[in-house]
């Protein structure tokens, strides 16, 4: 039986980009209340999770029955600018309309620069993102391959120029079929050109609209590559679920995006964030 190392508060693992054998490999750090466990050295051993039974908002330390918006507990969700809708779709912002919910924390983290990107998790998709998300944004989606394509001034113009080109690539990741390592390498570069060419009057108007300084194309951005510390990819997937599985055990066999890759299942560690858990390795 693995031995208890951490307890406390789950939250989403910490990523960063290390160079191992002359290619970048994502390192996943795991904070468990007030430790941080070092899961890449955890590869290939068993490690247990065992749900406590109580969810403590990350916010205001309430306690929940349930998690909302990934940690938080309903006051809070309907509360918070983080939890509103424009976070998931960034093209409904109403910052400018005067009805944010929390203007002071916009300032912080929507009227920055942010970026619009091409990568690739199960295929060519287009997101958004703040500079200073730049590469986690990506890690944390478990994509092999990723180009920034535009930098603009703010999130709502972000959202708009994402939203322009939904009609030509997608802007979901297909979990089951990244967790698989089902992933091909697709020439990002040219999938932006073409994008490019294709939106170049929709581009020009945005630009009209809200300045060329306000919305950039990156035309020499370069690609990044990313690959994750996967022993062996499932190929099945069965994801566990700590409300009706309070204990999670297995053989890690590898980490993608925010996903623990057990020989029993797999669990999305994010979902998850605010449960009080033990874990053991």
């Amino acid at each position: 039986m693995p031995a208890l190392i951490a307890e406390g508060a789950l939250r989403k693992m910490q990523t960063s980009l290390q160079q191992h054998n002359g290619q970048p490999m994502v390192s996943y750090n795991l904070p468990v209340g007030e430790q941080t466990v070092a899961m890449n050295a955890l590869l290939g051993q068993p490690i247990a999770i065992h749900y406590q039974g109580s969810i403590f908002c990350q916010h205001c330390g309430r306690k929940s029955n349930k998690s909302f918006s990934q940690g938080f507990c309903y006051p809070c969700f309907k509360k918070l600018a983080q939890c509103d809708s424009c976070i998931m779709s960034p093209e409904k912002c109403h910052y400018f309309e005067g009805t944010c919910r929390e203007p002071e924390w916009a300032d912080l983290h929507c009227m920055q620069d942010h970026y619009v990107y091409l990568a690739n998790s199960t295929g060519v998709k287009v997101g958004i993102t703040r500079g200073n998300q730049i590469p986690t944004r990506w890690m944390d989606q478990g994509a092999i391959q990723a180009l920034p394509i535009f930098r603009v001034s703010n999130r709502l113009q972000s959202g708009l120029v994402e939203v322009m080109f939904k009609d030509h690539v997608a802007d979901k990741t297909n979990w089951r079929k990244m967790l698989k390592g089902e992933v091909e390498a697709i020439d990002l570069i040219a999938q932006r050109e073409q994008l490019f060419a294709q939106c170049q009057a929709q581009i020009n108007e945005l630009q009209q609209q809200h300045g060329v300084q306000a919305i950039q194309q990156l035309s020499d951005a370069e690609l990044v590559d990313i690959d994750y510390p996967v022993q062996e990819y499932p190929t099945k997937i069965s994801s566990f679920n700590l409300d009706k599985t309070p204990v999670v055990e297995g053989v890690l066999k590898g980490i993608k995006g925010q996903y623990l890759i057990l020989d029993t299942g797999v669990i999305n560690i994010r979902k998850y964030s605010a449960y009080q858990i033990q874990f053991f390795a």
